[in-house]
């Protein structure tokens, strides 16, 4: 069965790293927010973010997490990890902080953003 993922990482520092991600395809078919877009977004405050990546979510099968330096214990990726787990979604993270930036740096591995999650 061909998963269709939701991917979620720390954008300003990231983005780059998730581009090679993208590019090597291993997340087929899935386009990146723009920053323009992702802006637009944040103006509508809190409930417009929810309400954004609750729609994303909804035809997808999988989070994927995608794990910098500072992704752990951030806003929305605490509030995505909890909604994909109700929503029966699968859940996977994957650690980018060796592939390099666009100043060809690497930055240190971070925190697992799942270590901050209790499941009942």
């Amino acid at each position: 069965m061909v998963r269709r993922a939701f991917y979620s990482f720390h954008y300003k520092p990231d983005s780059w790293r998730v581009a090679q991600v993208r590019n090597m395809g291993i997340i087929e078919g899935n386009v990146p927010v723009t920053d323009n877009a992702w802006e637009s977004v944040k103006k509508g405050g809190d409930q417009a973010i929810k309400n954004w990546i609750d729609g994303q979510m909804l035809l997808k099968t999988v989070i994927i997490v995608l794990i910098g330096e500072n992704t752990a214990n951030r806003k929305w990726i605490n509030y995505k990890i909890p909604q994909a787990w109700r929503k029966k979604k699968g859940i996977l993270g994957i650690y980018i902080h060796n592939l390099k930036n666009s100043c060809n740096e690497q930055s240190p591995k971070g925190k697992n953003p799942f270590d901050y999650f209790k499941i009942d």
